[in-house]
């Protein structure tokens, strides 16, 4: 293989590298308009502790997006999680049937 052919395929690849991160860039931004022009411009203001600051702020730079982005997320989570299990009746009373047979016993 010749140096031109050498340096035409290495071209070849960059350009090509080249053009497959500006279709993923191109999509991250159609992606987070398309988020912006959905979403409401409400402030919401929060009363978050120092800790609970950091540590959006750290999961967001780990998840490399906006921690406005990153608390969008967590709330539609939050929202559409579903309910957590109830105890019936039935297993409450079989529980506290088990602590007086315990403490009974002790």
């Amino acid at each position: 293989m010749t140096d031109d052919e050498r340096r035409g395929r290495i071209d070849a690849e960059v350009a090509a590298i080249r053009d497959d991160y500006a279709e993923e860039e191109a999509e991250a931004a159609e992606a987070e308009l398309a988020e912006r022009n959905a979403a409401l411009d409400v402030p919401l203001n929060l009363r978050i502790d120092r800790d609970l600051d950091a540590q959006l702020k750290q999961r967001a730079a780990a998840a490399q997006i906006p921690t406005s982005a990153l608390v969008r997320r967590l709330l539609r989570q939050a929202v559409h999680a579903p309910a957590a299990p109830v105890l019936t009746v039935e297993q409450v009373e079989a529980i506290a049937r088990r602590v007086v047979a315990d403490t009974a016993d002790s």
